[in-house]
């Protein structure tokens, strides 16, 4: 099971979710369904990110949706459409090697931001298994939001 305590300042639906995932050291809460108002129920795959904090040096989860593109798994830093990147993100930049739990597999990583041509292919996979990315572009306005690819080693 993957280490770390859950990431300060989560919104509530996302505390839930992390103790489900890993109280069931990932059996439960890999496949994540989201009730939006006014939208049919959205199932869709969720992985748990463990970066270290760039002030604290602490180990901190986040959940977070996910792609896979090839033996690599891709996350994107939306953080709802909100003007700027997401902690996780900016933990990253600090330091990019990071241990992911994918249901009951984990495996430690090295977080990349995807650019040119594999970010928008990346993007539009997104957009397809989690529609709402498309709204949070437009809500970021200027800011690009970030497609993090998770390359695995060892």
């Amino acid at each position: 099971m993957i280490e770390g305590k859950l990431a300060p300042n989560l919104p509530q639906w996302m505390v839930d979710h992390s103790k489900r995932y890993l109280e069931s050291g990932g059996t439960d809460g890999h496949m994540y369904t989201i009730s939006r108002p006014g939208s049919p129920p959205l199932t869709v795959a969720s992985l748990l990110l463990a970066t270290k904090g760039r002030k604290s040096g602490e180990t901190y989860l986040f959940p977070l949706f996910y792609g896979e593109a090839g033996p690599s798994y891709f996350v994107i830093a939306s953080k709802g459409g909100a003007p700027e990147h997401p902690s996780w993100y900016r933990n990253i930049e600090a330091d990019p090697e990071v241990g992911v739990q994918v249901g009951t597999r984990t495996l430690k990583a090295r977080a990349r931001t995807a650019t040119g041509a594999e970010r928008e292919k990346l993007w539009e996979q997104a957009v397809k298994f989690f529609p709402p990315y498309a709204d949070y572009k437009v809500k970021a306005g200027d800011r690009e939001i970030p497609v993090v690819v998770l390359d695995p080693i060892g």
